[in-house]
């Protein structure tokens, strides 16, 4: 495994990192002792990273995960939550004020049994963006509660994370320097989006680390294919199922070359986070990223996507 420092932060950590959204049962319905086993046999495979929301599963997540980190040793793991996105009854719900997003925290470290976050992001700003005060929120009162609890050392680090980099830099832009210190973005370095690197010069000269999720873009880049829900255009959506079907033909999981292919950007890309709650699948990503990629086969699946490379979709 290799391992890479998340910016200036100091925390060096596993190129391939896990996701805890799947214990939510974001995906599918889960069995919550094989979910426990998925993270036990990530830390015993060397990732050290692991990030979760209490917006997964509406706590759920959090609730799981919590019970596999007991039996795990504080200081073998780097662990990432977020504040601002929750969900209640069903609903999805966003708020970002300082007094919700402190209380988060506190509420997200009871679930988890841990005292200390090491770091926090702030969750899919985005939404943010469509509320009263848009992304100035973000920026006036959401990072100025986090920092001080950075400063009180109840966690660590402080980031952002957003589908839309714009966002992202738009909020470093507007904040003092040193708030943001990671930013974590999904879908956009992978076979069919590599967007994420036209930012990277920029987070580099400000000493922003970069956390990449989702190398499967949301299942797009998956033999059994997306999800209904996916938000992906159906002309991306078919794209994508012809470079699976193309892999299979010659042998080679589409899922191993879209891991191998977001997890090669070390160290400007310190970690790309993946999901799964089923332990064999745990191992075969762990076993996946340390393979050498077969970077013809990347120039042929990236043909066969063609003029879909780089196509977007609203976050949901």
């Amino acid at each position: 495994m290799v391992y890479n420092e998340i910016g200036k932060t100091g925390m060096r950590v596993s190129a391939l990192s896990f996701g805890a959204s799947s214990l939510g049962g974001v995906f599918h319905s889960i069995r919550e002792d094989e979910g426990i086993r998925a993270v036990h046999v990530a830390v015993d495979n060397g990732i050290n990273f692991i990030d979760v929301s209490p917006y997964y599963g509406h706590l759920k997540a959090e609730q799981v995960l919590g019970k596999a980190l007991r039996e795990i040793p504080r200081d073998h793991y780097y662990l990432s939550t977020k504040v601002g996105r929750y969900g209640q009854d069903g609903r999805n719900t966003w708020d970002y004020s300082a007094e919700r997003v402190t209380r988060s925290v506190y509420e997200s470290m009871e679930r988890l049994g841990i005292d200390f976050i090491d770091l926090i992001n702030v969750h899919d700003i985005e939404f943010q963006a469509a509320l009263p005060g848009g992304l100035q929120k973000i920026v006036d009162e959401t990072l100025p509660a986090l920092v001080r609890l950075r400063e009180e050392g109840v966690v660590g680090h402080v980031g952002i994370t957003d589908l839309q980099p714009e966002n992202l830099q738009w909020v470093i832009d507007h904040s003092p320097k040193g708030t943001v210190e990671s930013v974590l973005c999904f879908c956009h370095y992978s076979l069919n989006d590599d967007l994420l690197t036209e930012y990277l010069d920029y987070l580099e000269a400000k000493g922003i680390g970069v956390v990449n999720a989702s190398p499967l873009s949301m299942g797009l880049l998956s033999s059994r294919g997306t999800p209904d829900w996916h938000p992906a255009p159906e002309e991306l959506k078919q794209a994508c199922r012809r470079a699976a079907e193309f892999c299979a033909s010659q042998g080679y999981p589409i899922e191993k070359l879209a891991v191998q292919f977001s997890t090669s950007l070390s160290p400007r890309i310190a970690t790309t986070l993946f999901s799964s709650a089923n332990p064999e699948n745990v191992l075969k990503n762990i076993n996946y990223a340390e393979d050498p990629i077969d970077w013809q086969l990347v120039e042929e699946v990236k043909k066969i996507i063609g003029d879909q490379q780089r196509v977007r979709w609203k976050n949901s």
